[in-house]
């Protein structure tokens, strides 16, 4: 079987507003297209690669529901003692099964549905979605199941502007769908909406341009509870003039110890970003990043440089800033009451 397209969304400044408008959480999780046909279960990707091999608790939920067949969309998520875990997602993605078996008993993942193209013999793609919705509703009460979430929907701006402020950690935004309108497959027919923040943080070291034009990234730290400065991530993206003058004002800064605690040496499992090669700075150097989203205690996505902060002192530069999570009880909150 080809794997279907997923509806993707477009990403804009502002929560758009009108009675057309209906507006869901934007979890952070694996999305995840869900078919099931004649009994066959087979869970598809954004990209269109299988995911059942690396999900089987969800495989198994998917095929004892007591619905006939389907197709669902939604988002795979994994909620531990400390709320939501992208990080735990990322540990399934591993070429041993029996690894893969353990951590899906250990940590069992859930399906949050939000979208439902086909039920038994209607194919509801081009329906609005409102009636998709709907069909979406009496599908979960009926299969009863813990592990199938309903993603919360609703029509108030107030609302949604609540997801918004909340975000930063197991919720990755706000999606805004129009009621009235199909599920356009392969386009970007929805908008998303990220809540970004700011951080101070301690340039620890940096990289070099790869063709010796300058500083290529800076390695981005914050001090923890333990007293050690963290690699928490970096920003790059200069120009061909601003990788020169960073060369220049970070050179006086070289030989320091660096990163004390977690240092950039170890990849995380969703950074290309090169792990070796690095020269480590005197600790006082301290900037202004904007960020979107936060992943066991690091920025998941490369930071912007805002600005230059020499009136901040560089153990003023915690991690405590980053400590926005949904908790497991905030999790039963918005699912309940929204």
């Amino acid at each position: 079987m080809t794997a279907p397209a997923t509806m993707e969304a477009l990403l804009v400044e502002e929560l758009p507003s009108g009675p057309e408008w209906r507006y869901e959480p934007k979890w952070d999780g694996f999305r995840c297209l869900a078919v099931r046909t004649d009994g066959e279960v087979q869970l598809w990707s954004r990209s269109g690669k299988p995911l059942g091999r690396y999900f089987p608790e969800v495989e198994a939920l998917i095929g004892g529901l007591p619905a006939g067949d389907f197709t669902l969309d939604g988002e795979l998520i994994i909620e531990t003692q400390d709320g939501l875990s992208f990080d735990a997602l990322s540990q399934r993605l591993h070429p041993a099964e029996s690894r893969v078996r353990k951590l899906s008993a250990e940590t069992p993942a859930l399906f949050m549905a939000f979208d439902l193209l086909r039920w038994r013999q209607d194919e509801l793609a081009t329906a609005p979605l409102a009636k998709r919705r709907g069909a979406l509703e009496r599908l979960i009460a009926q299969a009863k199941a813990p592990s199938l979430l309903l993603s919360p929907q609703t029509a108030d701006i107030e609302t949604a502007r609540r997801w918004l402020e909340r975000s930063g950690g197991a919720l990755d935004g706000v999606v805004a769908k129009k009621g009235d309108e199909p599920y356009r497959a392969g386009e970007r027919a929805m908008l998303k909406i990220k809540r970004y923040r700011s951080a101070d943080c301690v340039v620890g070291g940096y990289r070099s341009d790869a063709k010796g034009g300058g500083v290529a990234s800076l390695l981005l730290g914050l001090y923890g509870d333990d007293g050690l400065l963290h690699h928490v991530g970096f920003c790059s993206g200069f120009k061909a003039a601003e990788k020169r003058a960073w060369a220049g004002e970070l050179a006086p800064l070289e030989g320091g110890e660096g990163f004390s605690g977690n240092r950039p040496d170890k990849a995380s499992r969703w950074s290309r970003e090169r792990t070796s090669e690095w020269v480590p700075l005197r600790p006082e150097l301290v900037v202004e990043v904007l960020y979107d989203q936060v992943t066991n205690g690091r920025f998941r996505h490369g930071a912007r440089l805002l600005r230059r902060r020499p009136d901040k002192g560089a153990d003023q530069c915690r991690c405590e800033q980053l400590r926005h999570p949904l908790s497991t009880a905030g999790l039963a909150e918005l699912l309940h009451n929204g």
